[in-house]
């Protein structure tokens, strides 16, 4: 199993400069990852540091660990737009980026107050629609979409990434539902939120009826660091110490200079 730290860049962490010493000490102490919220507008602080232009500092500044957002939501993107910042990330960091998909939420009105789409199932099928246009782009295909939430007319991507086909894709599945299951299973790994032990192995059984099995596929969990690990742990192939939208700075540090496992 690989470990990560999840943080929000926000507050005290919404200054690129203390997230790049976070990143080389993250480096330092044997982690193997360090992943971001991706969010435009919090309640919980509104100094908010853009994840994908602080990931950039990251990989100029690492040279070992993985990167990315958890999670991304394609609604309130383009995904031209954003396949160019995935390729572009993944060529700079040299092939340490893992993209986190997802819904997203309107928590802070990050959707409703830019008059973003706010529906559930509309976003799903908005996700379900960018995700295989954003796949296909990476992957190196013409792509042409003229019908449903995007148009693409006859368009293919240079340079290509340096992860071939393309940088893993993760997507978030909240609780028990088993669309966004098996949209992940689709692609490179899953995101469980908020699961019971009984929902995760559901989980993994859809996973598995629609992969065959469960190998190339990642499983990433999360937990607090003062809190009990997930009682499937023993599933994952990715844990994080997930900190809160504004995290304690000394904690923080003092956790990632321990080291993973501690």
């Amino acid at each position: 199993m690989q470990h990560g730290i999840f943080i929000a860049p926000f507050g005290p962490l919404a200054d690129p400069h203390r997230v790049m010493q976070l990143a080389a000490a993250v480096e330092e102490a044997g982690w193997d990852g360090l992943f971001f919220w991706d969010h435009v507008l919090r309640s919980e602080s509104n100094e908010i540091l853009d994840p994908w232009v602080t990931m950039a500092a990251v990989a100029t500044c690492t040279k070992r660990i993985r990167m990315g957002p958890m999670v991304t939501p394609i609604a309130r993107r383009r995904p031209i737009k954003l396949a160019r910042e995935i390729i572009t990330l993944d060529l700079l960091s040299q092939g340490r980026l893992t993209v986190g998909l997802g819904l997203g939420v309107d928590s802070g009105g990050e959707l409703s107050r830019f008059a973003e789409e706010t529906r559930d199932r509309v976003r799903g099928e908005m996700l379900d629609d960018g995700a295989r246009l954003l796949a296909a782009l990476l992957d190196g295909e013409t792509v042409v979409e003229v019908d449903g939430n995007y148009t693409i007319d006859g368009v293919s991507l240079e340079p290509r990434p340096h992860q071939r086909p393309r940088p893993p894709l993760w997507f978030a599945a909240l609780a028990g539902a088993k669309k966004p299951v098996r949209r992940a299973a689709r692609y490179d790994g899953l995101f469980p939120i908020n699961m019971t032990p009984g929902q995760f192995d559901a989980a993994l059984e859809e996973v598995v009826s629609v992969r065959g099995s469960l190998d190339g596929f990642d499983i990433c969990l999360k937990m607090d660091p003062s809190g009990a690990p997930p009682p499937y742990l023993d599933r994952a192939t990715w844990l994080l110490q997930a900190f809160p939208a504004v995290a304690d700075l000394d904690k923080l540090f003092d956790l990632v200079m321990h080291g993973p496992g501690q």
